[in-house]
Order: C-alpha cells, then structure tokens, then sequence
C-alpha cells in the first residue's frame, strides 16, 4: 500500500496547491491514499464544510486536524457525521467527530495533539494506547499525526509506537524537517511534514504581519500570504499484511499558480 501525506494545507493558495499538483504525483508515484491536515485549510485557521468537500474532492480520503480544530464554529454541524476528517483523539470525552477514521477497511489514521507548549489535552500516549486497541482489530496499517510544537514529544512518540504503527507524522510548524527514517520495528517517522501554502509568508502568513508582530508585540490580524507556493509531504510504503513500512520519501515543491 503507498500513501502519501500532504502537509499542512493553509488557505487558499494551499488548496489551489494541492489541486494542480496531486494528480502528478498520483501518476508519478501510484499512490493508494491520500491524507492531509487540513486544521489550516479555511483561511489559515480552521475548517468548513465546503473546504472539506473542496479536499475530499481533489483526491484526499482522509483529512486530521489539529488545535484549530473549533476554529470556524461550523464545524460542529458537520464533523459528527463526516468519516473522512479525523480531529485529535485526546481532545475531552463528549466533544463531537472522532479521533480516527479507516479509509476503504484498509488503513487507519489517529490525529493526535502534542502537551508541549500548546493548550492542555488528554495525553497523546495514553490516548494512542486506548485508539489502537480498538483500531488493529480492524486494520493492520495506521498512520498517526503527531500535530505538536515540541520535536522531542513527536520522536518520543515515534518511539513509543515503534512497531504498533506504520507511520507516526509531525505536523503543526510548518517547517518540513529532514529527519525522516525507519525505526528499527518497522514504524516510518518525520519530526515535521511541512506546509502547503504560500512560499514566501511566514509560516504561511503575510511576513510584514508577522515582522510588525515580532517589532511592536503587538497583536496582529493574521492573512494568508500571496505569491508562489509550495508543496509538502511524504510517500509511504506500508506492507498492508503486517503493517510495517518499508520506505518514507520526502516531497518538497516549490511552483507559481
């Protein structure tokens, strides 16, 4: 089985970016599945339901989210009935949607949410204890998304999962890291998948924004950049019968619309 997880998707540009350039890499890499963040994907923060249809649309089968979950209120007339958008599983009990979802009785996602440095959640260790005993009944494959400041958390994680998951995935920063491998049980890791979005914001946001951020500390209004864009992600080759994945390939592309 190959799947390839798309980063990030902020706004706009990174929805455009991801429709002009998933069917190439469908045809260039063959891929069973597509799943992306999407918690950035309605204006930088959060989701909707038309931005959702927008992705599902494009080829993605499964969308996680991340701490912008609840950012367009909206979401919650929506996200209990959606088996394609997975928000963190260690949010509170009772909250609506679900922490996993299985695409096609094949592969399983969990989104999960880091501690460090972000708004207090259920720990992610437990809760990926208590998501996967239900989950492997189901599906040998699983990719989880560690959506998390702290590098540290997303490889302890990794570790802690090391041979019960196909794929732990870092997103949340940004920043695509060039730290992906293999764990020796089976288990692929990157800190960080990276953005899809614009190119020459700052993490995705008008820089002078930022820059006036940073220069006054002063709170700020924030807006998607403009200008070119870029794409990333990974390829992963999972066996689907024991759930180990043999090969994590990074992809970063950088393009005009």
């Amino acid at each position: 089985m190959r799947v390839l997880f798309i980063g990030d998707i902020v706004g706009s540009p990174g929805r455009k970016a991801v429709k002009k350039y998933i069917g190439e890499l469908r045809s260039k890499y063959r891929f069973d599945y597509c799943v992306a963040n999407g918690e950035n994907a309605a204006g930088g923060s959060g989701i909707t339901y038309v931005v959702a249809q927008e992705l599902y649309n494009c080829g993605i089968h499964a969308v996680t989210m991340g701490n912008h979950t609840w950012s367009k209120r909206e979401i919650t007339n929506f996200i209990e009935g959606d088996t394609r958008l997975a928000r963190p599983a260690n949010y509170p009990p009772g909250l609506p949607g679900q922490g996993t979802v299985i695409i096609d009785g094949r592969l399983g996602v969990i989104s999960l949410l880091g501690r460090i440095y972000m708004d207090p959640v259920d720990c992610p260790f437990r809760t990926l204890d208590r998501e996967l005993e239900l989950l492997k009944k189901q599906v040998k494959a699983v990719v989880v998304d560690i959506h998390a400041e702290a590098t540290s958390e997303k490889c302890a994680l990794a570790w802690y999962a090391d041979g019960r998951v196909s794929a732990v995935i870092g997103t949340h920063t940004h920043v695509q890291t060039a730290d992906e491998r293999l764990l020796p049980c089976g288990t692929a890791f990157i800190s960080d998948v990276g953005m899809t979005g614009p190119y020459e914001g700052v993490i995705g946001v008008k820089r002078d924004l930022i820059i006036e951020k940073f220069r006054t500390s002063m709170p700020v209004r924030f807006e998607v950049a403009k200008g070119p864009v870029q794409f990333n992600g990974v390829i992963l080759d999972i066996d689907e019968k024991t759930g180990r994945t043999h090969d994590i390939q990074r992809i970063s592309n950088v393009f005009s619309l």
